[in-house]
């Protein structure tokens, strides 16, 4: 190996580089929570307009593709495309990754807070675990990682509680539809592992959330989908573009870590996305009731431990 790539091998290792590239994708992921609401109100979408949301997502995810494609063709200095055997995955993943679960996710976040929205949505790490060790059989299920997704569940559930009735608030187009998004994301997770293979994973996510975003652009559009660009201004804009950064920057810093060091070192740090994503939503949207009210603090707690649980490793 050469000089400069065991320098470039060792930065990435370095504990205080790990924890700090980490805790900036969760930070972009956590921050995606408020930001869509706030966007929302920005260009004027109303939490009925299914249309003007879909436009929405899939202008995002499109310039989200090509941020991806241009960083990770920068970072390999060389234009990042997939194989002519590559084009149907991406069809694929554009599928379950971007049209299928920001379909759900945009709607069901319209209706839904984002203090719940940040919890529910990380029950995807559960999803895929599941997922993987049932359906695609890449990895066993084994007693630890089973407890692991029974307390994040568990976290899951228990910020539906209002309070001391006990009252349990889930409704299909609020909490149920990002739920849904979550399972989406779950499966994606584990046709990108698969499919990876013979294809770049950088060049693969890159693609399909450009044709992802499209598809939901198009379809947003021929449903009488609307945006107030005129009244959105330039703190509009900006949203835009940093809700598009979020997924290109904090994608390709997650590959760079991953990269380097063992996937489990990695995944722990996704226990700070919905502890980000609530204190965001607490800050930007005001929700400070719910995000600081006894039961969502102790969801918090419990989802956080069920994915250190899952991902912590035998000495």
């Amino acid at each position: 190996m050469s000089k400069n790539n065991t320098e470039k091998n060792s930065f990435w290792t370095k504990t205080p580089v790990v924890i700090l590239f980490a805790f900036i994708c969760c930070f972009l992921w956590g921050s995606a929570f408020p930001c869509i609401k706030s966007g929302y109100a920005l260009f004027k979408v109303p939490s009925d307009d299914a249309a003007s949301q879909i436009l929405f997502a899939g202008i995002r995810f499109f310039f989200a593709g090509v941020m991806v494609i241009i960083a990770g063709s920068l970072i390999n200095r060389r234009v990042l495309r997939v194989s002519v055997r590559g084009i149907p995955k991406v069809f694929g993943l554009s599928m379950f990754q971007t049209a299928g679960q920001y379909f759900f996710f945009y709607i069901g976040l319209a209706h839904a807070t984002g203090v719940s929205s940040s919890i529910i949505e990380a029950s995807n790490t559960f999803f895929a675990i599941l997922i993987a060790a049932l359906i695609f059989r890449t990895e066993n299920l084994t007693l630890r990682k089973i407890a692991g997704c029974i307390l994040g569940f568990v976290g899951v559930i228990l910020v539906q509680l209002n309070g001391a009735s006990l009252e349990v608030h889930f409704t299909l187009q609020a909490e149920g539809f990002v739920l849904i998004s979550a399972l989406l994301a779950a499966f994606s997770s584990s046709l990108i592992k698969r499919w990876s293979a013979d294809e770049d994973t950088v060049a693969l996510s890159g693609y399909q959330f450009m044709l992802g975003g499209l598809i939901l652009a198009i379809g947003g559009a021929c449903a009488g989908g609307h945006l107030s660009f005129s009244t959105a201004g330039a703190a509009g804009y900006l949203l835009l573009t940093y809700m598009a950064f979020i997924s290109a920057c904090a994608y390709t810093l997650w590959g760079l870590l991953l990269k380097y060091n063992p996937v489990s070192r990695i995944s722990v740090f996704g226990f700070m996305n919905p502890v980000i994503g609530v204190l965001l939503s607490a800050v930007i949207l005001g929700e400070y009731s719910q995000a600081f009210r006894l039961s969502a603090l102790f969801s918090l707690i419990l989802v956080s431990l069920g994915i250190i649980v899952v991902n912590r490793q035998k000495k």
